[in-house]
């Protein structure tokens, strides 16, 4: 009896102690609130992970790299960063170089160096994207297909060389392999014949919603602002500020279309969500215009992060939604300004001088 009654007080006492520890497990970070009840969004956010947007197809269906595998991209990235003779890499182009082992990357378009480039941070993930599962794309329609052709076009742009890969297979050293989007990059060059033909980048008029590091040729710098009933998001990419009311009011008039959609956001628990309709038919975010539908999540995890989730769907440029996450990092660098000025009178001035005389 005596050996029951210990055996039950020493259960008794792991039962307790289960019960004391478990909050300490299960309870998840909670931010502090604002003057008004709003979890405390607020700050400047950076975006600088390697993780390519799409995983690369060389990497198959692994969703993570080794730690030893991030080590030997950190080092290549060092190496690769200070070479004069390496173009600006944007976007997915920068992880495949590494993972090929890239010693320059050359670009006929490029109009920087590698070492305007800033450091960028890594993780294990190969990709961005989250939904579908295999990390890639989902198919696109024939008709996002022929607007990403068009708007490629438009930008100018040539698919990206890797040079001197000492490792590298044919295959990794390819960015259109290792993106099927990137497909797309074989769009024949056509000459514009005004400034009405150049995109909306080019002429400073807007880097489009959502903004994805791996989708811009520049670092990812946002601020967050709230005030009574709004958020505010500050893009530091031509200082184009969105004003998002959280009362609930219903979306803009179907007929009323702007460059970066209508914007609506609400609290889920801590977790800020907008929905974005009402794009513009001259808008440009990978193929896809006025059908884009937004859904984007900001969850605060930490003192200094942020889970940033974006649901995209537009059925006239891809065959089902996919969702992004991106892991934001809270930084004591402040908003500089970003000098394109709208017009960009230089860069098109140069542009369509330079067709006519290829006309000539």
């Amino acid at each position: 009896m005596r050996v029951r009654r210990l055996a039950s007080s020493v259960l008794e006492i792991i039962a307790i102690g289960m019960l004391l520890a478990r909050p300490a497990f299960a309870q998840a970070w909670k931010p502090s609130l604002t003057p008004d009840g709003q979890p405390d969004l607020q700050g400047v956010w950076s975006d600088t992970s390697i993780t390519p947007l799409e995983r690369p197809r060389v990497l198959g269906e692994r969703k993570t790299l080794t730690d030893a595998e991030v080590a030997q991209l950190k080092e290549r990235a060092e190496r690769l960063f200070n070479n004069r003779d390496s173009d600006f890499i944007p976007g997915d182009n920068l992880f495949l170089a590494l993972w090929a082992d890239a010693e320059t990357v050359h670009n006929p378009n490029s109009t920087g160096s590698v070492l305007n480039m800033v450091p960028r941070d890594f993780d294990n993930r190969t990709s961005l994207i989250t939904d579908p599962l295999d990390g890639r794309l989902p198919p696109v329609t024939p008709e996002g297909r022929r607007r990403q052709s068009e708007g490629l076009a438009s930008n100018f742009t040539t698919p990206w060389q890797f040079g001197a890969a000492s490792s590298a297979t044919p295959s990794s050293a390819t960015p259109s392999s290792a993106t099927p989007s990137s497909a797309t990059s074989q769009a024949p060059r056509r000459l514009p014949n005004g400034p009405e033909d150049l995109s909306n980048v080019l002429r400073c008029v807007s880097w489009g919603v959502p903004k994805i590091a791996g989708n811009i040729n520049y670092t990812s710098y946002q601020q967050i602002v709230q005030g009574p009933g709004y958020v505010v998001l500050l893009s530091e990419v031509n200082h184009e500020a969105r004003m998002i009311p959280l009362d609930g009011r219903p979306h803009l008039p179907q007929g009323m279309r702007q460059l970066n959609g209508d914007s609506r956001g609400h609290w889920e628990g801590n977790t800020l969500v907008v929905e974005t309709t009402n794009f513009s038919p001259r808008s440009f975010f990978m193929g896809s215009a006025d059908g884009l539908h937004l859904t984007e999540r900001f969850t605060r995890t930490g003192t200094t992060t942020m889970d940033y989730e974006v649901t995209v769907s537009d059925p006239t440029t891809w065959t089902k939604p996919w969702t992004a996450l991106i892991r934001l990092k809270a930084t004591d660098d402040r908003m500089i300004e970003f000098a394109c000025h709208e017009g960009n009178l230089h860069v098109v001035r140069g542009i369509l001088g330079g067709a006519r005389a290829e006309e000539k």
